[in-house]
């Protein structure tokens, strides 16, 4: 089992106690270095332009903020949980994706999603519209995204996006493109989406719900015969360790519940040492090779105990020795804490029914496939 952080950003007004920006961030950059000693697989950050609920508060943007931990860490991976593709033209995002990449020497995730908070949109002027036109714009971006990363040039004409003799250079590192993941538990298009395109998965539920979740990508797999065991299978929870399940229960900041379907106390993270090691061998039982752990305190103290419980083990090597200093104390990052957010816009979908696969070859154009 890989483990994986979900890094604040401001979206949950994490940082409204801390008056300076630049303070706030180099309280991620303690967290970021102590993963990237430590042993954590990735660094996810989310991408969002305006606070949940909206307010004045500080708000990193989302490529901004891992290109800036790209240089401060040498071994952890970064990425987005996840991108909302209606925020950057999709060739526009893929060449920034390929920068970051060699920035990073290699080690981008790629998380894109449909997006959903309104209130993003509505502030900085984009095109809200429904669900499912936003789920079919994932399928056309997707496509010019793996385009860009692995064609000499890309033409695509689809209902929403095109592109003529498109040329990305430098692709990225990593071979044969930067690893793409697509977030949502939806069934009949978005674990769709992931068969036809994705190298990973994300689903942010139960262990029990997840398995149901793999088990529909599966068969999924089977119908567009894509080998399922390529795809990396994660899930996002909460986390918070106390001396007891009900203290720990007791102190669940309530701004993050909301995100987590039913009684996250139930199935998260949540609990003693003892309580952890028991959910954290459900998950793997239910399928996940990768959790993305939401620190409800993600301060250094935190992320390092995780470590040394549940890391140490596999790589022998202790957090709290020879680790980055550490001169945050452990109040000045009790309200770090950010939700991931739900996708579950394919669910309005009333067939399921994505379109083929529409990349062209240089030189050639046609439309693709109306789905209106």
């Amino acid at each position: 089992m890989k483990f994986s952080i979900f890094l604040p950003s401001g979206f949950a007004q994490e940082f409204a106690h801390i008056p300076s920006p630049v303070t706030a961030y180099e309280r991620l950059v303690e967290v970021a270095k102590l993963a990237d000693y430590a042993g954590y697989e990735t660094l996810f950050a989310p991408d969002h332009l305006t606070t949940i609920p909206p307010s004045h508060e500080k708000l990193f943007e989302a490529w901004s903020l891992i290109t800036g931990l790209a240089r401060e860490t040498s071994r952890v991976r970064l990425g987005h949980l996840v991108t909302a593709n209606s925020y950057r033209n999709p060739a526009l995002a893929a060449k920034i994706a390929s920068t970051v990449d060699v920035i990073s020497h290699g080690r981008l995730v790629f998380g894109i999603g449909a997006g959903w908070w309104e209130p993003d949109y509505l502030q900085y002027g984009y095109e809200f519209g429904t669900a499912i036109e936003r789920l079919r714009k994932l399928d056309e971006a997707t496509q010019i995204i793996l385009g860009l990363w692995t064609q000499k040039e890309t033409t695509f004409e689809g209902k929403y996006y095109r592109v003529h003799g498109a040329v990305n250079e430098p692709k990225g590192v990593q071979k044969p493109h930067i690893p793409l993941m697509i977030a949502g538990g939806g069934e009949k298009m978005t674990l769709r989406l992931v068969a036809r395109y994705g190298d990973a998965c994300n689903i942010m539920d139960s262990p029990e719900v997840a398995a149901h979740k793999f088990a529909v990508l599966e068969k999924h797999c089977k119908d567009v015969d894509r080998d399922y065991d390529t795809i990396n299978r994660t899930v996002t929870t909460l986390a918070l360790i106390a001396d007891s399940n009900q203290k720990a229960r007791d102190i669940i900041p309530p701004n993050l519940e909301f995100a987590y379907p039913g009684d996250v106390a139930s199935y998260g993270l949540i609990g003693t040492a003892d309580t952890l090691t028991k959910r954290i061998a459900a998950f793997e039982a239910a399928g996940v090779q990768e959790l993305i752990i939401n620190f409800a305190d993600p301060s250094v103290e935190q992320v390092a105990q995780f470590a040394e419980l549940f890391l140490q083990p596999a790589n022998g090597r202790s957090p709290r020795v020879g680790a980055p200093s550490a001169s945050t104390t452990k109040q000045e990052n009790a309200a770090l804490t950010t939700p991931p957010h739900p996708i579950t816009a394919d669910e309005q979908d009333p067939t399921g029914n994505l379109p083929s696969p529409i990349l062209l070859a240089p030189g050639s154009a046609r439309r693709g496939p109306d789905l209106g």
